[in-house]
């Protein structure tokens, strides 16, 4: 098909249409993303009686006004590259808009020899389909939105692997920016996120609206797995438009002797709600969660009770700041522990 097909297919598309037959994925993935669509049609919509729910303004998750991205003429990349502005040193970065992929500044040649992978999720999920099977949304949304894990299972169509094998430390960040471009258009960001034993990586993760007038839709994802005795830092910096509805699912998962460090801060959107569920396997892992929010309501909850949970309010403050400020207050955690945190704005 070719991509003036392909803009009027997309473009003419409802997400609640379903998934997009065109787009160039391999037999077993769209098997999987009819499941899910099948799931996700028959998971009823939340409302305020279901306890995650409650304290929810679930009005605003009418997902009929919602569209898939259509292509992006060339202005609008170049515009995307001017404003992808983050960190001053980064050691890859991958840049999307409307789950198109706009830029990509790949790993060295020294950390690709190492093993290192840094690539599209479409393109992971066919070069490296076993990793990507045994990995990809393995662990169930069980903190409310089970629904909409499913649509993302379904719609997800691009977002980022990174592999970091045993022994490797990648010294920089690794930088990834995902932008909702247009009225009423829908993204679907995910993050694939493996670490071998004794690896170390830091992953910094923009959500950006081009206007931030425009309505939206982002539905995330992300995956993060730290083997044993590695050490993942994962920072989310969302500032979605003022009239985004966005929901984001995290899951980690942290073997022996292992440590997972995540910040969120989320500035913007109408509606955010952000979820996040850790689970320690093995002796000696630690997970830390911090989430700032502004004008937020948050509520969290625990099984079993967690001896390292920080919940707070702020005003913009410095994402660099604000990690370093966290990983210096880390305290011990228990093996076997699973780690439950919701928020709803």
């Amino acid at each position: 098909m070719s991509s003036i097909a392909h803009d009027e297919t997309v473009n003419s598309k409802a997400i609640l249409s379903g998934p997009v037959e065109s787009r160039d994925l391999p037999d077993w993935f769209r098997e999987q993303q009819a499941v899910a669509w099948e799931n996700f049609e028959s998971i009823p919509r939340p409302t305020r009686k279901d306890q995650p729910w409650r304290f929810s303004n679930v009005d605003l998750l009418d997902l009929a006004p919602f569209k898939f991205s259509s292509e992006l003429s060339d202005d609008d990349r170049a515009n995307v590259l001017k404003y992808s502005r983050g960190l001053d040193e980064f050691a890859a970065r991958l840049i999307f808009a409307g789950d198109q992929l706009i830029e990509r500044n790949v790993v060295s040649d020294d950390l690709k020899k190492r093993g290192v992978i840094f690539q599209p999720l479409e393109r992971a999920m066919i070069e490296h389909a076993d990793l990507f099977r045994k990995y990809f949304m393995s662990q169930p949304a069980v903190l409310g939105s089970a629904k909409f894990a499913a649509l993302h299972k379904a719609l997800v169509s691009s977002g980022t692997f990174l592999f970091v094998p045993r022994g490797v430390e990648i010294e920089q960040p690794i930088e990834i920016f995902h932008w909702l471009r247009g009225e009423g258009v829908s993204v679907f960001p995910h993050l694939l996120l493996i670490t071998d034993e004794l690896a170390k990586v830091t992953v910094v993760e923009h959500f950006r609206s081009c206007d931030p007038r425009a309505s939206g839709f982002a539905c995330g994802v992300n995956d993060l797995i730290a083997g044993p005795g590695a050490k993942v830092t994962y920072v989310c910096a969302q500032n979605w438009g003022d009239k985004v509805v966005a929901l984001q699912m995290n899951t980690t998962a942290v073997d022996h002797d292992a440590s997972a460090m995540s910040l969120n801060l989320n500035l913007g959107s109408r509606y955010s709600r952000f979820e996040s569920l850790s689970r320690l396997v093995g002796e000696g892992a630690r997970s830390d969660l911090l989430a700032v929010a502004v004008a937020c309501r948050i509520t969290s909850r625990r099984t079993p009770p967690a001896t390292s949970f920080t919940k707070t309010r702020s005003t913009i403050a410095p994402v660099a700041h604000l990690a370093a400020s966290f990983a210096s207050n880390r305290t011990p955690t228990s093996p076997m522990l699973i780690k439950k945190f919701a928020i709803s704005c």
